[in-house]
């Protein structure tokens, strides 16, 4: 560690999520809780930079305008340049900040930004104002807020005199920026000893952040013709591509890394992989982290839960069944929840196994096959109760609505429209065992959260999933189907009714592995690797003279 903390003084990273901040899906914990675990090192400063959208009240979060550095008696602003076609133009951008230690947070202000009351898409107060910004569709300027965001980073930066040692950026919002560093002369020079890492959160179509307008990528990023036409994928500037040339890629679990670039199912991503492996660009893995205290039933005032228990502990979990009942009762017919829309309820039994399920209504979460297997499920008349929280595709969410205010599902289905942490951590903490029915998933952290809460996982043996161990610390089946996820739920059932004695020993071991290969303090040490990796790169780079063919393997 002696050698990583006098190279890598200072980190920053470039996300439109983080944590409690602003979030949609597993990238505000990964950025985080790994900035965190970094900050909490010796030697290392790490500051990350995102968006200040409208929903936020930076005095609130506790964040002050940053002041100039010339000017200390005013705060700083500045104007970067995001062309349109045919159109030159600038935008005005302030900067709040927030230190905790040596971790420091910044909110880049601007009109674009502020708009916006959700990180990706409308919401239904701005369809109430804006009628053509329909609820749950995405912002149409979504291009244009990540260039604004990585311009605007860049920017502070230089206005700030800090050189970084790494930028990591995360997922496509932001990996045009190594692209901006190789290409434009000013910047290129400034940030010649930065190493710049990409990290791929989630391969799929439609996460890559590409649009088809070639000239207003070409325009809006200010980067060459030649730059513009070589990042392309099926006909799309790709950020992917477009950082790749120069920086670090990794994406975050070893065998989505493989399903990417040595599998078919790449096809699921528009061959990003393996166009990444023809141009000699290797795909690191590592499988995100988690931070247990986080998620913690021992902590259950902190966590949410009615009652503190321990899956690491050798008794029964009476807590755990505290937990259980408490959720029951506020899923009951009679049962209260603010914010939440419900349909259908759960009855009081506690000797019947509670099955759950968190997330997003998507193709990608595998809801067209967990309908199914519940439909089959139920039509059997087994002996177990649903409980789901999440949100998505209306015809997803009627399914589900469906299928649980049908009378003979009466007691036994409740489905939950919406979204709180502290509800979801009652939910684990209340669940038996947690379906993860995704199609593709590149690391999946609910696995973890359940984990940690004595649920045990059932999850399609897919990407970053893998790591749940099938009747060790879960259960896990092959195929996408209905019939495989209906086989592995039957499984679960059985051992639930016939040997409780070996679910208590998995959930042990689920916890157990956690802390060995999985928290934060493990996985960290392998991004310090990767940044080591990219600041050599960078520092070939130099001595080689030509950026734009540098291969790293």
């Amino acid at each position: 560690m002696n050698g990583q903390q006098q190279s890598l003084r200072q980190i920053w990273m470039v996300s439109r999520e983080y944590g409690k901040l602003a979030g949609a899906g597993g990238v505000k914990d990964v950025v985080s809780q790994l900035s965190g675990t970094l900050a909490r090192w010796s030697g290392h400063s790490v500051h990350v930079v995102l968006p200040r959208y409208g929903f936020m009240d930076p005095g609130e979060l506790g964040f002050h305008l940053l002041p100039d550095p010339l000017r200390p008696e005013q705060a700083l602003s500045f104007e970067v340049d995001l062309n349109y076609t045919n159109k030159e133009r600038r935008e005005h951008v302030r900067v709040w900040i927030a230190s905790q230690g040596r971790l420091t947070l910044y909110l880049l202000e601007a009109e674009r930004f502020r708009d916006k009351q959700d990180v990706y898409t409308y919401t239904a107060k701005e369809e109430a104002l804006h009628p053509w910004q329909k609820k749950g569709e995405g912002h149409v300027d979504y291009f244009a807020m990540n260039i604004l965001l990585q311009k605007g980073v860049l920017d502070l930066m230089i206005l700030l005199g800090c050189r970084p040692d790494v930028i990591h950026c995360h997922d496509g919002h932001t990996a045009v920026l190594p692209a901006l560093i190789a290409e434009h002369p000013g910047l290129r020079h400034y940030f010649r000893h930065t190493g710049t890492l990409v990290t791929v959160h989630n391969a799929g179509k439609g996460y890559h952040q590409e649009v088809a307008d070639l000239s207003f990528a070409r325009a809006s990023t200010g980067l060459p013709k030649r730059v513009i036409m070589k990042s392309r994928l099926d006909d799309c500037f790709d950020p992917f591509l477009a950082g790749a040339a120069t920086a670090v890629m990794n994406t975050v679990s070893e065998n989505y890394a493989r399903e990417l670039q040595e599998t078919v199912e790449d096809s699921l991503t528009g061959w990003l992989g393996h166009t990444l492996l023809e141009r000699g660009v290797l795909l690191e893995g590592i499988t995100n982290g988690i931070d247990p205290d986080e998620f913690s039933p021992v902590e259950h005032e902190k966590s949410g839960i009615a009652a503190a228990f321990d899956p690491l502990g050798l008794s029964t979990l009476a807590g755990k069944e505290i937990c259980k009942q408490a959720m029951l009762q506020l899923v009951s017919e009679d049962g209260k929840l603010e914010g939440i829309r419900r349909s259908g309820h759960l009855d009081g039994d506690l000797s019947v196994p509670l099955i759950t399920f968190i997330g997003r209504l998507s193709e990608q979460k595998g809801v067209s096959v967990l309908i199914g297997a519940l439909k089959k499920l139920l039509g059997k008349d087994l002996d177990f109760r649903f409980l789901l929280l999440g949100t998505g595709s209306h015809y997803d969410e009627e399914q589900l609505v469906r299928l649980a205010e049908q009378k003979e599902n009466r007691g036994k289905v409740c489905i939950l429209r919406g979204f709180d942490p502290m509800l979801a951590n009652k939910i684990y903490a209340a669940g038996d065992f947690f379906l993860i029915p995704s199609q593709y998933e590149p690391c999946g952290l609910t696995d973890f959260m359940a984990q940690l809460f004595a649920n045990l996982p059932i999850v399609h043996h897919v990407g970053g999933l893998v790591k749940v161990i099938d009747g060790k610390t879960g259960f896990t089946y092959q195929d996408q189907s209905v019939a495989a996820l209906c086989q592995a739920i039957d499984q679960a059932l059985y051992l639930y009714s016939t040997d409780p004695g070996a679910i208590r020993k998995m959930q042990r071991q689920a916890v157990q592995l956690i802390l060995e290969r999985y928290t934060w303090d493990m996985v960290s040490k392998k991004y310090l690797q990767l940044y080591e990796k990219a600041k050599a790169r960078r520092f070939r780079v130099l001595f080689s003279g030509d950026e734009s063919t540098e291969k790293h393997r």
